[in-house]
Order: structure tokens, then C-alpha cells, then sequence
């Protein structure tokens, strides 16, 4: 999976197009579903997996790749969907990673690979529980040919919401530097938004939140008529996430550092994509820092030596 043909800053984004078999009496229904091809690395057809006694049934259990344990999550069963008899003919497992964790998730059909716009992308808040997944489980949605509409999962959310990975925010340094001033954080995630600005607040900052890269320009515009030539002294950091909808990270901060107003203004990206070809993609968008979310250690010593560095200047 590559996506070195992206351009940085222009707001688009590549992913996997893969669907979830729905049986209903008679009729079988498709969902049409997507993941970032940068927490992609390999589609396999699925071998043969070791069972884990007491696991919930969607976790059809794990696997060795390449002297790596693999665990494996059933999407479909996640969901509880009823799947079609003969669907594991072409079931297929999406190797995924992100915060620097691998984890399998059974899908009934890989697909394609499209490239999409982040402005094409909207919030999923019209999705309700009835449909077997809530809104904070899809980074969003978006139209596709014969007026389709793909979801985009929030494959971080699930895997949270089963005990596979925890967020790391207790193993901070015993001695965290303080400051003034304050610090904007950008992303979709609630929950997310909600550690960073805690993180910051403790370390002294009045937190400036924004939703997605939009929303931030606009927060940005705002900051500005208050603090004017002076926003710079004020506004000591930006933390923002690379998926949101609308406008992603690296296009957000590729138009920051296009803007005089703003330009001297530190930029560090909090991402789950773990890969280092982003880490090189948000060095090349203008970012200082690139963090995989969310461990404590680090975010607050890279937060702490950005910031020194630009009071410095």
C-alpha cells in the first residue's frame, strides 16, 4: 500500500473500498465501507487462526505473520450482522496498523483502492444505533457512483472499545514544564480532543478547540482580530490530528504555513497512522513534531522542546 503519488496540503486521501455482506430473509445487502490506505499494510486471504477461549464471538482469534501475533476481528460479527452462507469464499483479512499496534479485520470483499477529497467528506451524524454502528465509530461518509455512500470506520474506536488498545496517558514525566499562552487543538474525535487538551492544560495552556482543519482556519481568522500582529506570542502551539472531514491535517497546515499571519506558528501532528512515510508528509506540510496518539512520555517532551524552540525565536 503507497501513497507517495498523494501531494501533500492537497486535501485528498487514498483508502481501501471493501464490503460487508448483509443477510436478510431473502435478499443479501452490501455495505460499502473504507479504511485509510495508510493503516493498511496487506490484504490476505485468511489462514488458519487459533482460537482464544473466552473471547467474544467476533474475535475469530489470531494468527502468526511473519513471527508477528496477528489478532483478528470479524467487522461483520462486530456489527452483528447476519452474513450469507457462501460469503467466506471471498472474505478476505485487511491488515491494519496504527498506533503502532497490527491487528486483522475480516472483511467479505477488498475491492478497489479510491482516491477521495477530505472536502468531500462529511460527519456521520445521521447514522443511529438501530444500524448496528454509531456515528463516533465512522470518521465520515461520503457519495460515491450509482449514489452510494461509502462509510469510512473509525477502526481505532473499535478496537478501543474492545480492550485492544488503551491510549497511553497516565506515563507522563513526573515533571512536566509549564507555560502561558495558548495552544489549538484540531480533531474530529471528541474523546481525542479531550485527552490533548487535558494533556495541555496541565501543562499551563488555555486550549483552543477546533473540529476539523476548517473550523481551525476559522478559529485561526478569529485569534487573529483579537491578538492581531502579536497572535504569534499568544498562540504557542497547534496539535492537530491528519483524518478529519472536510479538510485533513496536512492540507490545514500546508495553508497555516502559506499565511504570513500565521507561518511562525508551530505545528505538531497527533495522529493513529504509524507509518513513517506520514511522519515524512507532515515534515514536508510544515509540522515540527509528527506524534502517534496518544503516548504521554512523548507528547508532553515533544510538546515542551517545540515550544521552547519557538519562544527561542
Amino acid at each position: 500500500m503507497d501513497e507517495k503519488s498523494l501531494k501533500v496540503g492537497s486535501n485528498e486521501m487514498e483508502l481501501v473500498d471493501f464490503r460487508i455482506f448483509k443477510q436478510e430473509e431473502d435478499s443479501v445487502y452490501e455495505g460499502i465501507y473504507g479504511v485509510n490506505v495508510s493503516k493498511v499494510r496487506e490484504i490476505i486471504k485468511i489462514p488458519h487462526l487459533t482460537e482464544l477461549p473466552g473471547t467474544p464471538d467476533f474475535i475469530e482469534g489470531i494468527f502468526d505473520l511473519r513471527e508477528v501475533v496477528i489478532p483478528v476481528v470479524n467487522l461483520a460479527k462486530w456489527m452483528g450482522v447476519t452474513e450469507p452462507a457462501n460469503v467466506k469464499n471471498s472474505s478476505r483479512i485487511v491488515i491494519t496498523e496504527f498506533n503502532n499496534v497490527l491487528i486483522g479485520f475480516v472483511v467479505h470483499e477488498a475491492k478497489r483502492i479510491r482516491r477521495i477529497s477530505w472536502s468531500d467528506i462529511e460527519p456521520a451524524t445521521f447514522i443511529s444505533s438501530s444500524s448496528g454502528l454509531d456515528s463516533s465509530k465512522i470518521t465520515g461518509v461520503t457519495k460515491i457512483e450509482d449514489d452510494n455512500v461509502l462509510l469510512i470506520l473509525d477502526l481505532e474506536s473499535v478496537v478501543q472499545e474492545l480492550g485492544l488498545y488503551e491510549p497511553d496517558t497516565d506515563n507522563a514525566p513526573e515533571q512536566i514544564d509549564t507555560f502561558s499562552g495558548l495552544a489549538m487543538v484540531l480533531d474530529d474525535s471528541t474523546t481525542a480532543r479531550k485527552i490533548v487538551k487535558d494533556a495541555l492544560q496541565k501543562m499551563g495552556f488555555h486550549v483552543v478547540e477546533a473540529m476539523d482543519g476548517q473550523e481551525g482556519l476559522t478559529k485561526l481568522n478569529d485569534l487573529y482580530d483579537t491578538y492581531g500582529e502579536e497572535l504569534a506570542d499568544n498562540l504557542k502551539i497547534i496539535i492537530s490530528d491528519v483524518e478529519m472531514p472536510r479538510m485533513d491535517g496536512f492540507h490545514f497546515a500546508a495553508l497555516v504555513k502559506e499565511d504570513e499571519r500565521f507561518t511562525k506558528i508551530p505545528i505538531v501532528f497527533n495522529s493513529s497512522i504509524s507509518d513513517h512515510f506520514s511522519e515524512g508528509r507532515g515534515e514536508e506540510a510544515g509540522g515540527e513534531a509528527y506524534l502517534v496518539k496518544f503516548q504521554a512520555s512523548s507528547f508532553y517532551d515533544e510538546v515542551s522542546r517545540v515550544v521552547r524552540a519557538h519562544m527561542k525565536k
